[in-house]
Parts: structure tokens; sequence; C-alpha cells
């Protein structure tokens, strides 16, 4: 990669700050950033995730694995709810997801080390 593609790449905004720019700007044009509090967009993102698990309520595990194309796409639609909710609610705390994200995952792999964690569902406070 070049100087200037490396530049480029370093200034062009990524997925996730588009997202929450097109977020910011749905919000502003709709006067609902008075609606956006960290308490209430934590309690919508909450209900999204119910939303979610409804339509995995009462399958088997094989059933759940293998949703008919309408209800994927109901879920589908949940997921991107929730995942919109949390972008917003990330936004208005100042939390860099990725960032977040990134750390967390290094949190978890010194909680369940490979060699005790392995093939276990067991909770690192039990390892």
């Amino acid at each position: 990669m070049s100087a200037a593609s490396a530049d480029e790449s370093a200034s062009a905004p990524d997925a996730l700050t588009t997202l929450r720019d097109a977020l910011r700007q749905f919000a502003l044009e709709r006067d609902w950033d008075q609606f956006h509090n960290p308490k209430s967009l934590a309690c919508a993102l909450s209900v999204e995730a119910a939303e979610l698990l409804e339509p995995f309520q009462w399958l088997s595990e094989p059933e759940s694995a293998a949703l008919p194309p309408q209800t994927l796409e109901h879920v589908r639609q949940e997921v991107a709810d929730v995942f919109l909710y949390l972008i917003r609610l990330a936004d208005k705390l100042g939390i860099d997801l990725v960032t977040a994200a990134k750390a967390k995952i290094e949190v978890n792999s010194r909680r369940y080390p490979v060699a005790q964690a392995r093939g276990t569902r067991r909770k690192y406070t039990e390892l």
C-alpha cells in the first residue's frame, strides 16, 4: 500500500462511523435527539433485544438454525434495531464500540484461557 492510499484509508470514515453519523442526522431531522438520552436508549435497546428473542422462543436448536425466510427477515430487522440502538447509545456516552469490543475480547481471553475453557461452557469463575 502506498503512503497516499494509507492516508486515504486512514481518513476515510469506516462503516460504523458512517452509521453513527446517519443516525445522528436521522434523529436531528426528526427532532428526536431530545428523547435520545442514555437511559431511554438503553431501555429501547433492551426492548429490541427482547423482540429479537421472540421468534426463537419455542424453537428447538436445529429449528433456530434453519429459520424460514419470513422469520429470518424478521430476525434480520430486529438484529438491525439492536445494532442501531447500540450505536446510538455508545455515541451518546462517547464510547468507541470497536475499541470497547477489542478491550473486552482481551479481558475475556484472560478470563477464559484456552487450556481451561476449551470445550466447556463453565463461567470463568468456575474454571
